[in-house]
């Protein structure tokens, strides 16, 4: 079979973590003689290859476009023309608003499978089979490709990053076809400040419906604060309208990998616990002794919540 390409999504200079997710799902991915190959498009591509030089890579291709910044109709020709060039077996990217600018019209236009939102992904033979959640969530499918190449997004932080490769792998440079782009980058905003992504927090103090009552989450926001730590929740207080989407951890909000994770009246359905996994500690604190929660947690305390908050803010 062929390479499995990566493509590596860049701003400002500096390739983003998702690429590096993307490189360990390749990894992982390839099999028998496969080669794992990153793509860097870029005005200069030449300063963004150290960045790729990760773990597993076997070649970057270091190929030239007219923008500084990221360009779907650029980005979509000269990775068309490396499709082209290479066939590889599977194509692998985050599941971004860039990437998903450029996926469906190569999916389209150079006759590729498509799948968005991908948790999991393996060969079975030369059968690519990807796994993604459906219906907010509550169903997962899996989606085989048969021989040939397919488009997978990768869910940002299901796969944790590369670390750099011992020795470099080769940088080769392409010259694909220059097209006149019907975009214009204008300028670069970063989203306000309390939109942050609760993705990088290192700690993270999550509640779920054992809350009990609207008025009852302010506590924890008070909590959280006086701790230094960042505010997450369960499905069911987004879907009630009590904390913003951004803020939701689970197969259909985010999935986190903080230091700590510390789950307040969160049963522990298996939608939650697939946003959680990466976590390297989970401290789960639960009335029900038989909540979910407490099979996955490092330490979990049968206990009420507002009492162990009350033990919290006293110690702050």
């Amino acid at each position: 079979m062929n390479d499995i390409l990566v493509l590596a999504e860049h701003a400002r200079g500096v390739v983003s973590d998702v690429t590096r997710q993307a490189v360990t799902a390749g990894r992982e991915l390839k099999q028998n003689d496969q080669r794992l190959v990153v793509v860097v498009i870029a005005a200069s591509p030449d300063t963004l290859t150290d960045a790729v030089a990760l773990e597993g890579v076997d070649e970057v291709l270091a190929v030239q476009a007219g923008s500084a910044e990221f360009n779907a109709d650029e980005v979509a020709a000269a990775l068309r023309y490396v499709i082209d060039e290479r066939r590889p077996a599977a194509v692998l990217a985050g599941h971004t608003a860039n990437a998903m600018s450029v996926a469906p019209r190569l999916a389209l236009t150079a006759g590729l499978g498509l799948a968005s939102d991908v948790v999991a992904c393996e060969f079975d033979g030369d059968q690519l089979v990807a796994r993604r959640p459906f219906y907010g969530g509550k169903v997962e499918a899996e989606l085989e490709f048969p021989a040939g190449s397919a488009f997978l997004l990768l869910r940002p932080t299901v796969w944790q990053p590369s670390g750099p490769a011992d020795t470099p792998p080769p940088v080769a440079r392409v010259s694909a076809p220059g097209i006149a782009s019907r975009i214009e980058n204008v300028e670069l905003v970063n989203p306000p400040a309390g939109d942050f992504d609760i993705t990088k927090a290192e700690i993270v103090l999550a509640i779920g419906r054992g809350v009990g009552e609207h008025e009852n989450v302010a506590r924890f926001e008070a909590l959280a604060d006086k701790m230094g730590v960042t505010l997450a929740a369960s499905r069911p207080l987004i879907d009630a309208g009590w904390m913003p989407k951004f803020r939701q951890v689970g197969q259909s909000g985010v999935s986190v990998k903080p230091r700590l994770y510390l789950a307040f009246g969160i049963s522990g359905a298996v939608q939650h616990i697939a946003g959680i996994k990466g976590s390297e500690k989970i401290v789960a604190v639960n009335k029900d002794p038989q909540a979910p929660i407490f099979e996955v947690a490092d330490l979990g305390s049968v206990a009420d919540i507002f009492e162990v908050a009350e033990e919290l803010e006293a110690l702050w």
